[in-house]
C-alpha cells in the first residue's frame, strides 16, 4: 500500500514515514479496500505536533486528527482513531439498529 505523507513545517524522515505506513498497514486487518490513504504531519510549535490522517473506504471516508507533544504518540493516536472508525463502519450492518427491527416484529407476533 502506498501512503501519501506530507509535512508542514517539518521534514519527513524515513522513520516518520515508516511509522505512518505501519499504522495504515494495521488497518488492512479489517479486510477492507483502503482508497487513497493520506497523512499530513504538522509541527504547530516547537513542542506540539499535529497529525491529520484520512482514508476512503467503500461507502465512507474516515478522518482522524491528533495533537500531542510527542510526534510518534500523535501518529499512534490518529491510527487508533482510524481503527475505531473502520471497526464501526465494518460492523455497521450488525449494529443494534439493524437487529432491533427484527425484535419488534417478534414481539408483535407473540402478542397476536
Amino acid at each position: 500500500m502506498r501512503v501519501e505523507i506530507t509535512g508542514k513545517n517539518i521534514d519527513i524522515t524515513p522513520s516518520i514515514r515508516n511509522r505512518v505506513a505501519s499504522r495504515f498497514k494495521k488497518l488492512e486487518k479489517w479486510q477492507v479496500a483502503l482508497i487513497n490513504p493520506r497523512a499530513v504531519v504538522s509541527q504547530l510549535t516547537s513542542t506540539t505536533f499535529k497529525i491529520e490522517a484520512d482514508v476512503s473506504v467503500p461507502g465512507a471516508k474516515l478522518v482522524a486528527t491528533a495533537e500531542h507533544q510527542d510526534l510518534y504518540a500523535a501518529i499512534n493516536e490518529a491510527g487508533q482513531k482510524l481503527e475505531k472508525q473502520l471497526n464501526k463502519q465494518k460492523h455497521k450492518p450488525e449494529s443494534r439498529r439493524a437487529s432491533h427491527c427484527e425484535k419488534v416484529a417478534d414481539v408483535d407476533t407473540e402478542a397476536a
